[in-house]
């Protein structure tokens, strides 16, 4: 029995849809086991620099407890140690970083998608992207050699005089003008996430149709009006996700932090007053910790530093998911 010509060619191209099948479903498998291994191995160095963390600072716990995380009590020469005063530094200057920053981010966010001229977006946009890459190194050099002397001079004692014998708030600016402090740590890392929180939403408010905004100028709204109700509540999560990204450079943030801080483990209600942190305490003392329970007690404050960065990230994810369902 012969084959035709027909057939013999239709056979070879079932034979060769059948290989290149059988390729294609390889490299997929492939590429799914790639993707799988690159997202197991996310996880699997997460959860490695979580228990790693936990096991080293377990001596710590182990001796000082849960009251290590409220004691303020921090003495290297008797073995005590205490987080209270790293992580109220660490909450506090973050707090006063997103305060400041975040509405000039977004001030410097809307002049440049809506007021500023188009032959000076792209220039300053680019100025302000620069920002984030000047090493934190030398935001600490200019805090301490520039900043910090303004402050010593001109403005604390600024804060001091007319704020500081109000009834409620002069608590917040009361004591000495040192220079140093946590508003001054504060002041550093607002303008260090200032390029991160603008970059972001700039470029959130540029997926703004264009429609939409000239429906409502053609509608007789303020370029103020159009912010508000039209391009803010477009562009929500975008924000919320530029601010959580601030808020994670801010609470991280080592040497910067270092200079202007003053590095004292104390509470105090003062935002003049010398204070730390919790980067800032392990990169100064590390160094120095010449004892096991001083290194398990360095290790701890880490342990806890990732997991209030953690808790924030999730809080930020939760947030954008409840904004996603209305």
């Amino acid at each position: 029995m012969t084959i035709s010509t027909d057939a013999k060619a239709t056979l070879a191209g079932s034979q060769d849809y059948e290989a290149i099948s059988r390729r294609m479903r390889r490299q997929d498998r492939l590429f799914l086991g790639l993707t799988w291994g690159a997202a197991t191995l996310v996880v699997a160095v997460l959860m490695g620099v979580m228990i790693s963390l936990a096991y080293d600072a377990l001596p710590a716990f182990q001796k000082f407890g849960l009251p290590f995380i409220w004691n303020e009590r921090w003495s290297p020469a008797k073995d005590i140690f205490g987080a209270a005063a790293p992580i109220f530094g660490t909450l506090v200057t973050s707090a006063v970083a997103m305060v400041i920053g975040v509405p000039i981010s977004f001030g410097i966010a809307i002049f440049l998608t809506e007021i500023c001229p188009k032959r000076l977006r792209r220039p300053i946009g680019v100025a302000i992207e620069l920002l984030a890459g000047i090493p934190s190194i030398i935001y600490g050099l200019w805090g301490f050699f520039v900043l910090a002397p303004i402050m010593q001079s001109v403005v604390q004692p600024f804060l001091i005089n007319t704020l500081g014998d109000l009834p409620i708030i002069g608590a917040l600016f009361s004591g000495a003008p040192y220079g140093i402090g946590l508003l001054t740590a504060g002041l550093v890392l607002a303008v260090m996430i200032l390029p991160f929180i603008t970059s972001v939403t700039r470029d959130v408010f540029n997926t703004v149709p264009v429609m939409l905004r000239e429906s409502a100028y053609g509608m007789g709204m303020t370029t103020w009006e159009v912010v508000r109700y039209i391009i803010i509540p477009y562009t929500r999560l975008g924000l919320v996700g530029g601010i959580m990204l601030g808020l994670g450079r801010a609470l991280g943030e080592t040497m910067a932090v270092t200079f202007v801080i003053g590095n004292a483990h104390k509470v105090t209600a003062s935002l003049l007053s010398p204070a730390t942190t919790i980067s800032a305490s392990i990169a100064n003392e590390f160094a120095e910790a010449t004892t096991g329970i001083y290194t398990a007690s360095l290790i701890a404050l880490g342990l806890i530093l990732f997991l209030i960065t953690f808790t924030v990230l999730a809080l930020a994810k939760w947030l954008i998911g409840r904004t996603e369902t209305f």
